[in-house]
């Protein structure tokens, strides 16, 4: 049995979610203590207790302390079974990190999986639907991923209520993937989504956009979506020659709409000015399913703790070697080497 410090380095969700998916690839169980020591609410909230019941459910698992709050969690998988699953968070939790939770090994089944995931789609502490649909699904498909999204509803914070179905076939010719070079740039959209707010908070974000980016008209796009609850998020899409990169900021009570967009715009600013592949979250969320299949190199900015953290879980369950090699104070390439 593998112990994992839940404390270490980021002290977040992210050491308990990459532990959960590689035990799973490695039918290895594992315990985990002091579990989210590094936030302020310490423990099992509501969406890493579903990401560890759907874990449990899709690999047949033996677990102890999967309760709400909890620090230690024994966890223990015997199979992975895949087929029709239905995960509900129950709050505005994040949809798309119990997805990641479970995708890497169903994408390696034998058989299809069919899941239905309710909770929050668009989720500030978390990768919203967009850039999974957008961005991690199609690098994903490069290494032999089969992976299909459907948004059904968007749930913002704090209300939730959103759902999501994904189909999940069997991965064929597995791939190394090589992601150096982005390649030029043919097309950038910016979206201003809001959900029970005025359409003027659109307008106002597309605006900074077009200022802060200088962007064509042609590139804004505003959209009224249907929700449960309030919600508004910037979403800007740089597609390249060899790979598609998805910046969010969402909307929050007693923050401008122009603080917003600029947090966005910063993001794509500090991509195109680093001449690099892939983004810093987008890179955090590839190693392990590189890790899992061929493994691969790409280029990135400057890793994250998130990144560094999952380096250091992952060298606990595999064999794999992870390399950073940092080209300047902004970038690097990370390879892996299964």
């Amino acid at each position: 049995m593998i112990h994992i410090d839940g404390s270490h380095n980021e002290g977040g969700g992210q050491i308990l979610r990459t532990a959960l998916t590689l035990s799973l690839a490695t039918r290895t169980p594992f315990r985990i203590e002091k579990i989210r020591a590094g936030r302020k609410q310490p423990g099992l909230l509501r969406q890493h207790l579903a990401a560890v019941r759907a874990a449990a459910q899709v690999g047949c698992a033996e677990v102890s302390g999967d309760a709400i709050n909890s620090q230690d969690l024994t966890f223990a998988p015997k199979e992975i079974v895949p087929g029709d699953y239905n995960f509900s968070v129950g709050t505005a939790g994040s949809t798309t990190l119990v997805l990641q939770t479970v995708l890497p090994v169903l994408m390696l089944a034998s058989k299809p999986s069919l899941l239905t995931l309710e909770g929050g789609t668009h989720n500030p502490a978390a990768p919203p639907y967009d850039f999974l649909a957008m961005a991690f699904v199609p690098v994903i498909a490069r290494i032999g991923a089969r992976v299909h999204t459907d948004l059904i509803t968007a749930g913002f914070y704090p209300a939730g209520g959103g759902a999501m179905k994904v189909k999940i076939e069997p991965a064929t010719n597995l791939q190394a993937l090589v992601l150096t070079a982005r390649g030029e740039v043919r097309r950038r959209t910016a979206r201003a989504v809001v959900a029970n707010l005025a359409h003027s908070i659109a307008e106002r974000e597309l605006s900074v956009i077009a200022k802060k980016l200088r962007w064509e008209p042609s590139c804004l796009k505003s959209e009224v979506v249907p929700s449960r609850g309030p919600g508004n998020v910037v979403i800007l899409e740089i597609e390249s020659e060899n790979v598609t990169e998805v910046f969010t900021a969402f909307g929050e009570r007693s923050v401008r709409a122009e603080a917003v967009a600029e947090n966005a715009a910063s993001q794509a600013r500090r991509y195109l000015a680093a001449d690099v592949a892939i983004g810093e979250h987008l890179a955090d969320q590839l190693l392990i399913p590189m890790a899992l299949a061929k493994g691969g190199i790409f280029t990135t900015l400057a890793p994250s703790r998130h990144t560094h953290t999952n380096i250091d879980i992952i060298a606990q369950f595999l064999s794999t070697r992870i390399r950073v090699d940092m080209k300047d104070n902004r970038s690097c390439a990370i390879e892996v080497t299964v």
